[in-house]
């Protein structure tokens, strides 16, 4: 039988609730993802890494949690160097070397290094960067990560440069500097001509559908993370107020319709029975989608959940996760077992019948029992967040210690402005408090020693599943972290 191949479609800061199948009071339908939830298994509680962007990419791709790379905390810029370690296998570099074809097209956002001139010097904030050669060869990019094929951007599309890369060149030079404001916001910067934000979700998802149809002979992996609908929220002109509730709302609509558009694609080459197609986020909805105002129509991105994207809260980093796959997964199901992005090399490997190397995907677990078999039992003993800010929590069952005082990013309590006197940490039952409002950590000191010594051994043997011990890179992670003594 012919291995399946994989399509991953990552949105960006897009919410739980944005998906009417996992929202019982969503302020819009999304019917194309309503219906891959129909055809497979919805996943209720399911992770990123992070909750921020490059983070979270980095643990997809290498099934590590991203706090052992150099990156302690934030994200990258579009100029920033390559984050993934040389040598380090990703899950692009496991299936290329298993006979599949692979792809990515879409927001990297985990550095590569330009072709630089004398006196380059990366700008704090994003900003515009002088001294780069854009004729010149790229290195680090996707190319150098097991893809043998890369059409996209290098970060964000709010972050300059704006101008498409084609493997590892950029395929013009900039010849104007643009801009965006409000929900539209995109910072100044370089723009190649031709390159216009509203038109780069639909040219992008038309080059997925192009390698779709170049790969239908052979198993391929298609990454397609989307640039959308993160900043700017600019859906295209037939989406527009079609949602009822704002332009955010408009914008995962063109993403719900994005989805489809792939759906619809594998059906027409044949291909629909037998791929892998997941749909996920990369972390919660940011602010800038205008909370009051969604709320105000009734619609609530974070769903039942506390916080947003970059936060602790479980709304930072609690995704949506639809997995379809129509000759082994089972129709219309939930599965309610904790589960986590950079599960999928494990995963895949597992599928696939491959021995991962000692130090291959250390944090990663499989899945495929609970793709199979929704009510299996759990397969991870544990899962580490990270907030924008560096900051930890571990969850182990009902339980989650987060160490920290507030939440760890944009949303009240923000770090250095918690109450006079709150408690250092904050623990909280999930089962009876979903929302995080009740912390009682002073009513269960055991679980707390608990987890707190998990966490540290996870910390100090570099991976949290079973095998030899692995390094960290970077400052030693303890080092950035007051509570390890």
């Amino acid at each position: 039988m012919r291995k399946p191949n994989l399509i991953y479609i990552l949105a960006d800061d897009m919410g739980y609730g944005d998906i009417s199948a996992l929202n019982e009071h969503c302020g819009f339908k999304t019917p194309n993802l309503d219906e891959m939830a129909e055809n497979g298994v919805c996943f209720t509680d399911a992770h990123a890494t992070a909750a921020v962007c490059t983070p979270s990419r980095y643990g997809i791709l290498t099934g590590r949690y991203n706090w052992r790379s150099r990156l302690k905390s934030s994200v990258m810029g579009g100029y920033s160097e390559a984050l993934i370690e040389k040598g380090r296998k990703t899950l692009a570099d496991m299936l290329k070397e298993n006979g599949y074809r692979t792809a990515m097209v879409g927001k990297w956002h985990l550095g590569m290094n330009f072709a630089k001139e004398e006196g380059f010097v990366e700008k704090p904030d994003f900003g515009v960067c002088d001294h780069v050669d854009y004729h010149g060869k790229i290195e680090g990019s996707p190319i150098s990560n097991g893809f043998e094929y890369f059409y996209g951007i290098s970060g964000s599309l709010d972050m300059p440069p704006y101008i498409y890369i084609e493997n590892d060149h950029f395929t013009a030079q900039p010849d104007h500097v643009t801009k965006g404001t409000g929900k539209g916001f995109f910072r100044e910067g370089p723009t190649a001509p031709g390159f216009v934000h509203e038109k780069v979700l639909d040219e992008l998802t038309e080059k997925v559908l192009e390698k779709m149809e170049e790969y239908r002979e052979e198993p391929f992996f298609l990454y397609f993370p989307m640039p959308a609908p993160h900043t700017p929220i600019l859906p295209a002109s037939q989406f527009c107020g079609k949602s009822g509730t704002n332009e955010y709302g408009d914008f995962v609509l063109h993403c719900d319709d994005v989805a489809g558009r792939i759906d619809r694609k594998l059906k027409e080459l044949g291909l629909y029975e037998n791929t892998i197609v997941i749909y996920t986020s990369d972390n919660g909805c940011s602010p800038m989608a205008d909370y009051p105002e969604l709320l105000s129509q009734g619609h609530n991105p974070s769903y039942v959940f506390r916080g947003t994207k970059a936060d602790i809260y479980e709304g930072g980093h609690r995704i949506p996760l639809i997995v379809q796959w129509p000759d082994r997964v089972p129709e219309g199901r939930r599965c309610s077992r904790i589960v986590c992005l950079c599960d999928i090399m494990a995963t895949m490997a597992d599928i696939l019948g491959i021995s991962l190397d000692a130090e291959t995907a250390v944090d990663s677990v499989s899945n495929l029992p609970l793709w199979l078999n929704p009510d299996e039992e759990e397969v991870r003993a544990d899962l580490i967040h990270q907030s924008i800010d560096g900051s930890l929590s571990i969850r182990k069952g009902k339980f989650k210690l987060e160490m920290c005082p507030g939440s760890g990013g944009w949303s009240e309590p923000k770090p250095g402005e918690e109450p006079e006197g709150a408690p250092s940490f904050q623990l909280y039952d999930l089962s009876e408090d979903i929302g995080e409002r009740k912390n009682v950590i002073e009513e269960y000191p055991e679980v707390v020693k608990e987890l707190r010594e998990i966490l540290k051994a996870h910390i100090f043997r570099g991976r949290s599943t079973p095998g030899p011990a692995q390094h960290n890179d970077g400052a030693a992670v303890w080092e950035t972290i007051r509570w390890v003594e």
